[in-house]
């Protein structure tokens, strides 16, 4: 076994247990926005864990451009979706005042005028 399969394992195990910790993360949170920010931050550290494991396991492979490319479309797109999601949860008051310590949405909410939707 050499080192380069020792390290590969250990991203692809490291990866994997923040994957395991994201899902559990989701099942046991209590309200949408602490379970999203579960979903988002290990989840796609993880991914981006076992995506470089199987780059270095593949090295010289045609297909580690294909890793990179779904690493690099899991970074852009996941803070965005997350994004969305806050902002919905939010809208629909389908979250928990209580956890928050400080509410930043109905801050901007109020920087708003009146009438107005939100959209350009």
């Amino acid at each position: 076994m050499s080192a380069l399969d020792v390290v590969t394992a250990v991203l692809v195990l490291g990866g994997s247990t923040l994957a395991l910790t994201a899902a559990i993360g989701v099942v046991r949170f209590p309200d949408t926005l602490t379970r999203m920010h579960a979903a988002t931050k290990p989840q796609v550290l993880g991914l981006l864990l076992v995506l470089a494991g199987a780059a270095i396991r593949l090295r010289g492979n045609a297909d580690v451009g294909m890793l990179i490319l779904a690493g690099l479309f899991t970074l852009i797109t996941a803070p965005v979706v997350a994004n969305r999601v806050g902002q919905l949860a939010y809208r629909e008051q389908n979250i928990r005042d209580d956890l928050l310590t400080r509410d930043e949405m109905l801050e901007f909410a109020e920087e708003r005028e009146p009438g107005t939707n939100g959209q350009d």
